[in-house]
């Protein structure tokens, strides 16, 4: 450990020394674009062009002053080109310019299109990056990464960020990450939200806002970060939108299909999507688990497959109302629906110390659940002076119901004769309903020369009510009631405050500090059991962003805040479920919430490059626990509170162009893990270095192809009392455009070499446990899409929404 602390210091003050970067003199372009009324167009495509072979050298977005400002190690002959949905394209006359030299375009005004309009597409091979002090922009429009690809898929490639098999996100090696679109929180559980990101295109996304440590004005829950995917929006009075009908096969057939509309007319602006998707997957789990008896040892070896079809429907609709230049209201709606069924066939075989007799135990597990999800918002915005003041508010209201019946058969036998097997079954019938309510106020207040206080208040209420039933029953007989029954209601009440406020130390170090207070009234309470918890507590949030620019190419970036991350609802019911009549699971209502507290520091260089070390010390770190009863040789799982786990991580990002037609990003993160706690009578204390790597390869080729190849490898790493092995994956998919490029046919391939397999054990205590699991990754996914828009051009303001709760229903 004091080698490691070392070796992070020396590193840490290496990095802190990189101030004297060596520099290449670099082309300056700027301008400030505008419409035809003289007012600033903000986030428009800005692309430098080489004006000999047409290629893309680099590129950037205008801010919400219509600014642009372009760097580029390059000279000679070059073209601006700069493009906007509703827009005619504008291009430059080609323009001779020197390394080192600056060229001030002034302003530039885009002419609306008034006929009908065809999308531009950006013929970008990867994703331009944007780094912010407080955030990550990635560009995802008109790019490879945006065609033929899920929404799931993009944010799993995106700087930083892994996706694991069961589709949850972690950032920078941590999970427990909140995702927002366009500023909104999603309200789903982790395996909502990845079935309905595996229903969204991509190519309906703008960008991707990766923010490692949230400021104080975003909600404190989520130790790991926040992801906000910001949609297209429409800039055209009419209609905009997409078709798009694909399926995958991996073993099993899954379609998808989805439709997205955009309109607007006068005053209103309108949106809606609807999407149809099947998530069909088989589970192969190799389970060995070792029980230490007076005996001897005696051997567990279970085999199974788990077989898994959900049918997902996702609707989302919105409508805003402009009721002048100034102000503007709206509402939005989401509703979602899923039916899935998942079947486990599994065969345990036991030996016995001091005989040769073997038991065994074949188990059927057949499981149907529904889930219904209503979702709305109702927003106002308004502008109180020229200077950008700004007041918002949001109403949430989510009600979510979910549903499941199991029934786990069992045969047990001895030896061989099967003929002669025992049976009884376990029925498990789980009804969960939720309803949240949620309201904020957000104001802005600028003062100009990069001045900005920002305040606000929101509340948030929400009750789940939990009711477990479960019975037994022999052979064929009747069922009788299972003690382990149970239903727990659960209230929590959260209030916030925050404020913050950005300015500057001088011309090169800006900041940024923030304070959040929230005050949580929690009460679980199990009316089967009579027993009531009840945690009152409060707590204080503070978030402090430096950004010093050392130099035009060269800028490092410190943040540092603390988060809390709330136990999971059902997490907190003392449930037991039955996953076979050895292994069971149990909720854990004493669970206390787990905090965060993080520091980072970036270094950019370029624009481009990042080098960045961070360090997270997390308390009362909730995590599972394997838990063995060696008399009954039964394995019971659940979370619990661990005393801190602590993460040092260190990560580059370099993106490469290594010809016109050939772009790589690659990205390389080393974490050194550290988990310390007593765990009943034992004690953990494991630490770990581990490290992933990530090689994306965008192309465009000849007469209208684009392919892309990923590669990824992960070594091993601890998970708590778990160690789990390493695991690589590869990944490839080409796409088409055709009939001026309304359609788009594309192939990916996923898991090539069959190697996303992963192996994991845990020797702790008395448990003496090993894993593999592989699903069914291995596939191939078609996907054809139509675009189509046309109208004039208009503009949208955006809106703001709430909150993090539904986060965390599982």
């Amino acid at each position: 450990m004091k080698i490691t602390i070392q070796v992070f210091t020396i590193f840490f003050f290496f990095l802190l020394g990189m101030s004297n970067l060596a520099a290449k003199d670099m082309t300056e372009i700027t301008g400030q674009v505008k419409d035809q009324k003289g007012e600033s167009l903000p986030f428009v495509n800005v692309m430098l062009m080489d004006a000999q072979s047409g290629s893309l050298l680099t590129g950037a977005v205008t801010d919400e002053a219509g600014n642009f400002r372009i760097e580029s190690s390059k000279g000679g002959k070059m073209q601006l080109v700069i493009s906007s949905i509703g827009f005619e394209t504008f291009e430059s006359e080609s323009f001779e310019i020197q390394s080192g030299d600056k060229k001030d375009f002034g302003a530039i005004t885009m002419e609306e299109e008034i006929a009908a309009l065809g999308e531009v597409t950006v013929r970008a091979t990867r994703p331009e990056v944007i780094i912010e002090p407080d955030k990550t922009t990635v560009n995802i429009e008109g790019t490879v990464m945006a065609e033929g690809n899920t929404a799931l898929d993009v944010i799993g490639r995106s700087p930083g960020i892994y996706v694991d098999q069961n589709g949850v996100i972690n950032l920078n090696g941590r999970s427990g990450v909140t995702v927002m679109i366009n500023d909104r929180q999603t309200y789903m559980s982790a395996e909502d939200l990845a079935n309905f990101l595996r229903a969204m295109p991509a190519d309906n996304i703008k960008s991707l806002e990766i923010i490692n440590n949230p400021t104080s004005r975003f909600d404190a829950e989520g130790g790991a970060g926040v992801i906000n995917i910001k949609l297209k929006k429409n800039n055209i009075d009419g209609v905009f939108g997409s078709v798009q009908v694909g399926g995958q096969y991996n073993g099993q057939f899954a379609p998808n299909t989805g439709v997205t509309v955009n309109a607007k007319k006068g005053k209103w602006t309108n949106n809606a999507s609807v999407n149809y998707s099947e998530y069909a997957v088989f589970n192969d789990l190799e389970i060995n688990r070792n029980f230490q008896l007076d005996e001897g040892i005696s051997n567990f070896d279970q085999e199974s497959r788990i077989t898994t079809r959900n049918r997902n429907l996702f609707f989302s609709g919105g409508s805003d109302y402009e009721i002048n230049k100034n102000h503007s209201v709206g509402v939005s709606v989401q509703a979602s629906g899923s039916n899935g069924k998942d079947v486990s066939a599994a065969l345990t075989e036991v030996s016995n110390p001091g005989t040769e007799d073997r038991n065994f135990l074949r188990s059927l597990n057949d499981s149907k659940n529904q889930n219904r999800r209503v979702f709305a918002n109702f927003h106002y915005v308004g502008l109180l002076d020229t200077l950008g003041t700004k007041i918002t508010t949001d109403v949430d209201f989510t009600n979510m119901n979910s549903n499941a019946e199991a029934v786990l058969s069992n045969a047990y036998w001895l030896n061989q004769e099967e003929s002669q097997a025992v049976n009884d079954r376990i029925r498990n019938i789980n009804s969960m309903d939720y309803n949240i309510f949620t309201a904020k106020v957000d104001f802005t207040k600028p003062f100009g020369k990069g001045r900005v206080l920002e305040t606000g208040l929101k509340g948030s209420w929400v009750k789940s009510d939990n009711d477990l039933d479960l019975a037994r029953s022999l052979e064929e007989a009747p069922y009788t009631p299972d003690p382990n029954s149970n239903r727990f209601v659960y209230n929590e009440n959260v209030l916030a405050a925050y404020a913050t406020y950005k300015s500057k130390f001088s011309d090169k170090v800006s900041f940024q500090a923030g304070l959040r207070g929230e005050y949580s009234d929690i009460l679980g309470t199990s009316v089967t059991l009579g027993q009531e918890n009840s945690q009152k507590y409060f707590d204080l949030f503070p978030s402090v962003f430096v950004q010093h620019k050392v130099s035009k190419d060269y800028q490092i970036i410190y943040n540092a805040n603390r988060r809390i991350t709330r136990p999971n609802y059902r997490l907190l019911n003392p449930f037991v479920f039955y996953i076979d009549p050895l292994t069971t699971e149990r909720g854990n209502p004493n669970l206390r919430p787990q905090y965060a507290h993080n520091l980072e520091m970036n270094h950019v260089i370029k624009g481009a490059y990042q080098f960045s070390l961070g360090y997270s010390l997390t308390t009362d770190v909730f995590q599972q626990i394997f838990e063995q009863d060696e008399e009954s040789r039964t394995t019971t799982t659940f979370n619990a509170n661990l005393d801190r786990s602590q993460n040092i991580n260190f990560r580059a990002i370099v993106p490469l162009e290594i010809t016109p037609w050939w772009n790589t990003n690659n990205m390389l993160q080393v974490n050194y893990s550290q988990w310390k706690s007593m765990i009943g009578d034992a004690m953990l204390d494991v630490s770990q270095v581990s490290y992933m790597m990530r090689s994306q390869h965008n192309f465009i080729l000849p007469k209208g192809f684009k392919a892309e190849i990923i590669g990824m490898y992960m070594g091993p790493m601890l998970w708590g009392q778990a160690t789990i092995g390493a695991m690589g994956g590869l990944d490839a998919g080409i796409t088409k455009s055709f009939a001026k490029e309304k359609f788009t046919l594309t192939v990916n391939g996923t898991d090539l070499l069959r190697t996303q397999v992963i192996r994991a054990n845990v020797q702790f205590d008395q448990i003496d446990t090993t894993f593999r699991q592989y699903r069914s990754n291995q596939g191939v996914r078609l996907t054809l899409r139509y675009k189509f828009a046309q109208g004039e051009s208009f503009r949208v303001s955006n809106r703001s929404g709430s909150t993090e709760e539904r986060n965390r229903l599982d």
